[in-house]
């Protein structure tokens, strides 16, 4: 018997996600969503702050899971060095996480096209400007974040190399 992690529903399909928001937001018109989007490789404190950040512009935060296929298509053939299905499951155990959509495209726009948010949360540096007409479209807001100088997953990688050297 394997071990069950208690956040395992909290990861979801965008069939599930497209069926519970359906449900969520007729039982509470009001209900505002937030959405955010990354690898989210190895997680530091700039996603923690960030993903702090995003809850509190909504009542539901969903994020979008690069998958790994995707991640490796944009970064590089040796990311991600943590799995899709491990870096769902660290997510989703944050307690201000509600749900965790893994999506293969490069970027958010299907995505955010199912999930219809009031707000979409990013990094300044890592803003694109592709989301923000898809939002809009949905009558939600961009909001933008800033990262924390000296913190990202490639400057962890790059540090672990030159430990190792």
């Amino acid at each position: 018997m394997g071990f069950v992690y208690l956040s395992d529903d909290k990861i979801k399909t965008f069939d599930e996600i497209r069926v519970e928001l359906d449900r969520i937001r007729t039982q509470n018109p009001k209900v505002k969503v937030v959405t955010t989007n990354g690898a989210f490789d190895i997680i530091h404190s700039g996603h923690i702050k960030s993903l702090e950040v995003a809850s509190f512009h909504g009542d539901i935060l969903i994020i979008g899971l690069n998958s790994d296929s995707s991640i490796r298509s944009y970064k590089s053939k040796d990311r991600p060095i943590i799995g899709e299905e491990d870096r769902a499951k660290m997510l989703s155990a944050f307690h201000f996480v509600d749900y965790v959509v893994i999506f293969n495209e490069n970027d958010p726009r299907e995505f955010l096209k199912v999930i219809r948010p009031d707000f979409h949360v990013k990094s300044r540096s890592g803003y694109k400007g592709i989301e923000g007409p898809i939002v809009e479209d949905c009558g939600g807001k961009i909001v933008l974040t800033d990262d924390i100088p000296g913190i990202s997953t490639s400057q962890i990688i790059n540090k672990i190399i030159e430990t190792e050297r």
